[in-house]
């Protein structure tokens, strides 16, 4: 399929202005396809012709200005319009469309539990022509009348208020002007929960059989948002812009959630069937408040082209963060901010495959879709939280207001964001914008400290070229003792400018010498950095008693870096959690910390020699919060230990007499994901056969339960059983986006080295094919769960870099293996300098 480039984009928006669609489907056609007939009301400036983008399974009639157009002349996704007059127009297409089962275009999905049917939109990018007939770019908005009809019983949610009509027809009100890509429709026998705040009717929704765990958390959730668009309102000068705000968790769902205005949609692993712990409700009021930011940066104020997706991105995901800590209960969000998120910005940085947080050109819309990654996100989020810091936080809201008004319900480029936020200070916000934006890669602060009488001298070494605005915290030992030994207290916080310290330069600490000193202390910029040797030894041995969280995770993520970069043993920073997790309060530390020790120290780290010893150390560790948690003071420490200790056991006797019993002694009592997570790791060892999948399958039967048995199945260490999950991943293409993910989750397995081996040589050609066949979904899911990232060895090294060079993947699979082969040879790098020393 031809992609839309930029140079087609300009020369189409310089040809016409689109005014409205009046788009009507009809759901009720049957499970393989529906019906879209569209309206397009359109003006061109001069003569000429241009393209109309649809992807039919049946293009039935086209006709422009009451004229017949030869469906046939449809070549793959672009209708060409020819013979345009300077003028108004009207393009009417009828067609049937095709379901999506991969979470593109309308996907549909029937639910295991209890057989109904639901349907909803993601038209990101370039999927609103899978669903309807469209002028598919950013800068072209219009208006839109929808109606949709739909069967008996169900409720059609869309982007402004829905009315019934009767006979299944639904109409939704007529939308202010908006991106092609921003319409949705969610329809289904949904489960609602409505109310009205400040004059809007809000709602959630969702799958009638997650109906009693969505109304468990339904207060949480409203008041969440509720709190958020308050706050939003006391930020903004333009009030909300659309009719009312409806959240409706789907299945299936690709991302994390899209900004639909009025209608944000949500994966429904948000409505949570089984315990999870605080942090992980806060990511989920973070992703409301991240997507509710988008009714501003992104939907009343949209990018012009792709170059700028991460304006609505960053800004969004800065924005969440920050208005959660200031409005709701959630008040720690910059700390899974810093050892969560900042790192997945951090890793991508540094991989081949890096861009600027700004590129300079997004050529084409294959091209745009590989840069919504830890960049665009994370790092462009922390470029702005030192934006801030060095701005001011009124002169940015200032800026940002004057970027509303200018630019309400049409688009705007990164010069106007630029423009709008110098209209409001003398900095130069311009230059900030070229070193921070504009370039690629980590900087690197390294702190030196030099001795004399009474005092000492403080030298950050910066390495990279941008400027920063950096909290420097300074602690010494506390005079009083704990049982574990002596404290740490803060002595100050001094905030640095790096351009105004010298890089032979020295800053002057007055006193003894500090016990340890953290740049970048309140994690106000984005840079990785390095302790000086005794500030080293501090954190790896006293990093529990360090006071601030923030600090804590400062910390946490220098170590991870160093161990990253080859500085630190994975087995020290694993002996540091060892030492440290059993006193951290603050959860989302040990949960990060955590999820870096099992996933990478201990499965791809540490050599094949030595995994067992960081296993078996941290069952132990885990071990020791379950010991430590008994009294139920802190259960969700006790989940994320209950959880990681699963993850890591060698033996299977401890955890198949939790299953069968039902319970960890102690608690907690197995829920769905626990009976799942126990499951599949005693497939992995071989402690059960799939008699026992199927068993806990009836037991439950729902959608998480049937990816559970997916990804069970293909866990065991059977060689049928792999070849059967290999077929379904990479011959059958039946598998929705949600069980070939399962099913590749499950799939590799280190314990399996000698039965897997065969299959590393496979995955790149049948990965290229099935990407070709199935789309950008599944190629994100083979890139990302399908690659056999097991075996950190030459040999997988070589055959990746083979298939890139001469096997042409799509652009989305070229990415993902680029990404993977780079965090491969990364880790065969520490590997051999572990073995080595």
């Amino acid at each position: 399929m031809p992609v839309l480039t930029r140079d087609e984009a300009q020369t189409r928006a310089r040809l016409i202005d689109v005014h409205r669609y009046t788009v009507d489907l009809d759901l009720t056609r049957g499970a393989d396809t529906f019906d879209s007939t569209t309206v397009i009301r359109f003006t061109a400036h001069t003569a000429g012709g241009t393209f109309v983008e649809v992807r039919p399974a049946t293009l039935r009639s086209v006709t422009l200005d009451g004229h017949p157009l030869d469906p046939a002349t449809l070549d793959c996704n672009r209708l060409p319009l020819t013979g345009l007059t300077p003028g108004p127009h009207e393009l009417r297409v009828d067609a049937a469309m095709a379901y999506s089962h991969t979470g593109e275009g309308m996907h549909r999905f029937t639910d295991p539990t209890d057989g109904e049917t639901y349907a909803y939109t993601q038209l990101f990018m370039e999927d609103v022509q899978r669903v309807f007939a469209a002028f598919d770019q950013p800068d072209l908005k219009a208006v839109f009348d929808l109606t949709v009809t739909a069967p008996d019983g169900w409720t059609v949610l869309a982007n402004s208020v829905t009315e019934h009509l009767g006979d299944g027809k639904w109409q939704a009100a007529t939308t202010p002007l908006l991106s092609t890509y921003l319409v949705a429709v969610a329809a289904g026998p949904w489960h609602s929960v409505r109310t009205e705040h400040a004059g809007l009717p809000f709602g959630i929704h969702c799958r009638r059989s997650l109906a009693p765990h969505l109304d468990a958390d339904a207060e949480e959730i409203l008041d969440v948002t509720r709190a958020c668009y308050d706050r939003y309102h006391e930020k903004f000068d333009e009030p909300y812009p659309f009719d009312s705000y409806d959240q409706a968790f789907v299945p299936e769902f690709n991302a994390g959630a899209m900004e639909n205005p009025g209608l944000v949609t949500f994966r429904d692993e948000f409505v949570y069937r089984s315990a999870v712990t605080d942090t992980e409700r806060q990511t989920r009021a973070m992703v409301i408040a991240h997507e509710m930011a988008h009714m501003w940066f992104g939907d009343l104020v949209t990018l012009q082209w792709w170059d700028d997706i991460w304006l609505n991105e960053s800004f969004a995901e800065y924005m969440g963060y920050q208005t959660l800590t200031e409005a709701t209960r959630f008040k720690d969000t910059w700390v899974d901010f810093g050892v969560a998120r900042k790192s997945w910005g951090y890793d991508a940085d540094q991989r081949p495959s890096t861009h600027p947080v700004a590129p300079d050109a997004v050529p084409d819309t294959a091209s745009a879709l590989l840069n919504f990654d830890g960049i665009s996100y994370a790092k462009g989020a922390s470029a702005l939280r030192q934006l801030v810091a060095w701005l001011g936080e009124k002169d940015f809201l200032a800026g940002i207001n004057t970027h509303f008004a200018r630019h309400k319900f049409a688009n705007a480029t990164l010069a106007d964001f630029i423009a709008s936020l110098a209209h409001h200070t003398d900095r130069d916000v311009h230059a900030w914008a070229d070193t921070w934006l504009r370039t690629t890669g980590v900087d690197t602060l390294t702190a030196a400290v030099t001795e004399r009488p009474g005092a000492c001298d403080l030298t950050l070494t910066r390495d990279g070229t941008r400027p920063h605005h950096v909290t420097v915290g300074i602690y010494d030992r506390a005079l009083t003792t704990s049982a574990d030994g002596p404290g740490l207290v803060r002595r100050e916080l001094r905030d640095l400018d790096i351009p105004d310290i010298p890089e032979s330069g020295a800053h002057h600490l007055p006193g003894p010498r500090p016990a340890l000193i953290v740049p970048n202390d309140q994690d106000l910029t984005y840079a990785k950095i390095r302790l000086d040797p005794r500030s080293e030894e501090t954190a790896l041995r006293a990093m529990s008693r360090v006071p601030d969280p923030l600090t804590r995770a400062v910390l946490w993520n220098c170590l991870r870096d160093m161990v990253r970069d080859g500085e630190l043993e994975p087995v020290s920073y694993l002996l540091a959690a060892q030492a440290h997790l059993c006193d951290e309060p603050e959860l989302a530390n040990v949960q990060g910390v955590l999820a870096f020790a099992k996933t990478q120290a201990a499965d791809r780290y540490s050599t094949p020699a030595d995994r067992p010893d960081a296993l078996a150390l941290l069952t132990d560790l885990c071990a020791d919060l379950v010991r430590r948690t008994e009294d139920g003071s802190n259960p969700g420490l006790r989940l994320v230990a209950v959880r990681t200790l699963i993850d890591s056991a060698a033996h299977a006797d401890t955890i198949r007499d939790w299953y069968d019993n039902g319970s960890v002694p102690g608690g907690p009592e197995l829920d769905p994901e626990l009976r799942w997570r126990i499951l599949g790791r005693l497939c992995v060892l071989g402690a059960v056969d799939e008699a026992v999948i199927d068993a806990e399958l009836a037991q439950d039967p729902s959608a998480t339960g049937q990816e559970g048995a997916a990804r069970c199945r293909a866990a065991l260490p059977d060689p049928e059983a792999k070849r059967a999950a290999w077929d379904a991943m990479f011959t059958g293409d039946q598998l929705s986006n949600y069980l070939f993910t399962a099913t590749a989750q499950g799939f590799w397995q280190p314990e399996q080295g000698d039965l897997l081996r065969p299959y590393v040589a496979r995955y790149y050609p049948e990965a290229v094919a099935v990407a070709h066949r199935r789309g950008p979904a599944i190629a994100d899911a083979a890139g990302r769960w399908a690659f056999p990232s097991y075996a950190v060895d030459t040999h997988n090294l070589t055959l990746g870099e083979t298939c890139l060079r001469d096997a042409d993947p799509i652009p989305a699979l070229r990415r993902k293996i680029a990404d993977q082969l780079d965090d491969l040879a990364r880790a065969l790098k520490i590997r051999m300098a572990t073995a080595a020393s």
